[in-house]
């Protein structure tokens, strides 16, 4: 159902069960998948693939020009999976000739006034709340919560199942199911309550635990860290995605704990 006083240009491709409220505008190039409601006052510019059954609320903008200078208009574009809902003036920008697109997983929630900049990929299940500013090529894993008015700097890398406190200044890589918290940004533990909550057992939990053990209290560098990991305890898909993704990292992981509490 498109509203009269909305505008759609005539080469946008417009599944069944689309509601476009009045007033908003969706330029050529674009797709919107069965079932998703676009609210009033929402622009969705060229190179927009949005999935089945998303929400996107008054004020938003889909898939701008990159606010990076050197976009030269090339054709790229901004994917967003089903689900997935889009809260009041979110900003998303479309990718550059770098990765050619900026991806939004399926089952996402953005709160309003995010901000999410050029070639970010963000995964299934995330949660980033109201003022988060994610800078170019951020990388979010499945399931992450970035706590409202976060900043994170271009390049940076946040894993699955992680949780940023709010406010945070997020300079370095985050790992998987850590929580990160505290001025400058550094290792809070293990994301032991969101880890149960998706059906993680004690035992896996505990395993996940000892693991960050070994990377921040146990005095060894990083690279010493790894080996005994690997050596030390047992293979798991867990282990592995958390070794794996400190090896690649190019930012560097966040601090261990310092003064600012105790760690679980």
């Amino acid at each position: 159902m498109i509203q009269p006083l909305a505008y759609v240009h005539p080469d946008a491709k417009i599944a069944p069960n689309v509601v476009i409220e009045p007033f908003a505008v969706i330029h050529k190039n674009v797709e919107i998948g069965e079932g998703t409601w676009i609210g009033s006052n929402v622009t969705i510019f060229e190179g927009a693939r949005i999935g089945k059954n998303c929400r996107i609320f008054p004020g938003a903008s889909i898939s701008a020009i990159p606010q990076d200078l050197k976009f030269n208009g090339e054709e790229t574009l901004t994917v967003i999976g089903d689900n997935t809902t889009i809260r009041e003036c979110v900003t998303i920008n479309k990718g550059t000739v770098a990765s050619g697109k900026t991806q939004i997983g399926s089952n996402c929630l953005l709160m309003a006034y995010v901000h999410i900049a050029h070639d970010c990929h963000i995964g299934d299940n995330c949660v980033i709340v109201n003022s988060v500013i994610l800078g170019g090529h951020v990388e979010i894993g499945d399931w992450a919560i970035l706590g409202g008015a976060t900043a994170v700097h271009q390049f940076s890398k946040i894993g699955v199942h992680a949780m940023v406190s709010g406010a945070s200044k997020v300079l370095k890589d985050i790992p998987p199911y850590s929580k990160a918290g505290r001025d400058p940004i550094s290792y809070a533990g293990v994301n032991s309550i969101g880890l149960r909550r998706r059906g993680f057992s004690n035992e896996k939990i505990a395993e996940i635990q000892e693991i960050y053990r070994h990377i921040y209290l146990k005095g060894y560098n990083n690279t010493e860290a790894l080996n005994r990991i690997e050596i030390e305890l047992p293979a798991s898909a867990e282990r592995d995605e958390i070794v794996n993704f400190i090896r690649s990292s190019e930012r560097g992981i966040m601090r261990g704990p310092g003064k600012g509490g105790p760690v679980e």
